[in-house]
């Protein structure tokens, strides 16, 4: 190394560099705070750190204009997020409510579905259906804002082992409810007894000592509630078909199923759904509704968030974004530095936009799932009072698929229930249907598993994703092969156009996505202003 380049005699501007180069601006800003050439001011405007981000700031800088389209909970984050950076944003919502699939329907809620008249829910006061999501894992970034905006929630039970299974043309057991403890244990029983003698009589080709093999039959047996001599010969785990009680009363347990039958009945295939990864049995929501966390970034956003504003053009250059939009029957445009937009790309796709033809292709090459809900109102709470089912679900091979019972107000005299929450080729049957075709369908194969349904039924609501205005299909569905093709195209930046939702994530469906998804869309933002 020749006397000119060693590190000594560098100047410090082609140290900072240096530095940059390798650390990116956050690095030089860093190191020029802790070499004391930045201001007390500047040094106090990089203290904002958003959930989930690096720090960010202006560091004595304007604040630039982003324009975000979609006022759901992506583009609200967004906004919410660089608004406390000092950024000045706006947000343009097409529809005349914010929130997006974040929809609590509750009395005098309004919507026409593309094709169709427009529906108003008659639901009582208090009660309400969220038609997108309805609950919250307890790991997922949602609760961080039900706690920034002080956001009471509650529990919400997936799982109850009161709920029923029946299914239909699946042998012995068909058209019957069955109470899903009841078919859990029967199932289990007779899996680990058969696993515990093919262990013991080394039918099976196991790399286990004698000992190890002990320890699994002595697991099965307690797995499967077996016998001493590993036979299935029914469990307490599974009910009793006369109750224990007081004094002397130790009840009777019921008799197991037939072997055959329990396993023809096709019930074991609702197991994983109950224990996957983000279906645990507990989970929360928000006291009063899923829409109180939408209600708390409006609370916080204001008048920067236009409702009705629907986007007619995108249009950027090397120097900024012009979007154009219509609101009460009058042509407007806005102009910004970049622009987040959160719009589902089974709409977007629709929009006159300056995109590249990379981007544009993975945009229209992107398919989008259906599904549908209906809530209906009774006069009484039978499922409690009758059947004594407090929230969970029951499951059915009808297409209705499940039924949801109300995880909060437990009691009281009326409820909401969700009388079907489908997906897939069951959402597209039942939403081409009207909503009155929807309400006595959902009542028909209700009434098979609850006969109160008839009697009891006030009012429903019902939706289909795909013919929402301006949502236009539920979430958006890749195969492994699209992941790593065009979603990583809809993942970068097109010129100063980002993409935001949680169709950019690998938990769509959830809030979670749209969540992480914005806060990684306002760090890779913040990081190019800083760069500029």
């Amino acid at each position: 190394m020749s006397k000119s380049e060693r590190p000594q005699d560098m100047s410090r501007r082609q140290f900072l560099t240096t530095v940059g180069k390798v650390g990116g601006s956050l690095a030089v800003f860093s190191l020029m705070g802790t070499m004391g050439l930045l201001s007390p001011e500047t040094m106090k405007a990089q203290s904002y750190t958003p959930p989930g981000q690096n720090d960010l700031s202006l560091t004595g800088r304007k604040g630039k204009k982003i324009i975000i389209l979609g006022a759901g909970i992506a583009g609200l984050t967004a906004a919410y997020e660089l608004e406390k950076a000092g950024y000045d944003c706006t947000v343009l919502e097409a529809k005349p409510f914010a929130g997006g699939r974040n929809f609590t329907v509750r009395r005098g809620t309004s919507l026409a579905e593309i094709g169709s008249k427009t529906q108003f829910a008659q639901f009582d006061p208090g009660s309400y259906l969220n038609a997108g999501p309805m609950r919250i894992p307890q790991f997922h970034s949602t609760l961080e804002y039900c706690r920034e905006f002080n956001i009471p929630i509650e529990p919400f039970n997936n799982v109850n082992e009161s709920g029923y299974y029946y299914n239909e043309n699946v042998g012995s057991l068909s058209s019957q409810r069955i109470p899903k403890r009841a078919a859990k244990a029967d199932v289990r029983g007779y899996v680990s007894e058969m696993l515990a003698k093919a262990v013991n009589q080394s039918a099976l080709d196991l790399p286990l000592t004698s000992e190890e093999k002990q320890k699994l039959v002595d697991y099965l047996k307690r797995e499967g509630d077996l016998s001493a001599d590993l036979f299935y010969r029914g469990s307490s785990r599974g009910g009793y078909k006369a109750e224990p009680g007081g004094h002397l009363n130790a009840g009777v347990i019921r008799d197991p199923f037939d072997l055959k039958a329990i396993i023809n009945s096709g019930f074991g295939n609702y197991f994983g759904n109950e224990y996957g990864y983000d279906q645990q049995m507990m989970m929360f929501h928000p006291v009063g509704g899923m829409d109180r966390i939408v209600q708390g970034f409006e609370k916080r956003l204001g008048n920067r968030v236009k409702l009705s504003a629907e986007v007619t053009e995108i249009r950027q250059s090397a120097d900024g974004v012009r979007i154009r939009y219509k609101q009460k029957n009058k042509e407007l445009e806005f102009t910004g530095d970049y622009c987040i937009c959160t719009i589902p790309l089974s709409v977007l796709r629709k929009i006159p936009a300056d995109f590249s033809s990379k981007m544009a292709s993975a945009i229209a090459a992107t398919k989008y799932a259906s599904a549908g809900k209906i809530g209906l109102q009774f006069k009484r709470r039978f499922w409690e009072e009758d059947e004594h089912l407090y929230g969970g679900s029951s499951l059915t091979n009808m297409d209705i698929t499940q039924i949801y019972y109300p995880p909060t107000d437990y009691m009281s005299k009326k409820g909401v229930l969700l009388g079907y929450y489908v997906t897939g080729t069951n959402a597209d049957k039942l939403g081409s249907m009207s909503y009155l075709e929807r309400e006595k369908h959902a009542l028909a194969q209700g009434a098979k598993i609850h006969p109160q349904y008839i009697k009891e039924f006030e009012s429903s609501y019902s939706i289909d994703w795909k013919r929402v205005p301006f949502q236009e299909g539920a979430w958006a569905t890749y195969s492994a092969e699209e992941r790593s093709g065009i979603y990583k195209t809809l993942c970068e930046p097109d010129n100063r156009i980002y993409l935001a939702g949680d169709h950019i994530s690998h938990i769509v469906a959830w809030q979670a996505g749209a969540i992480d998804s914005a806060r990684s869309v306002v760090g890779h933002i913040h990081q190019r202003v800083m760069q500029a």
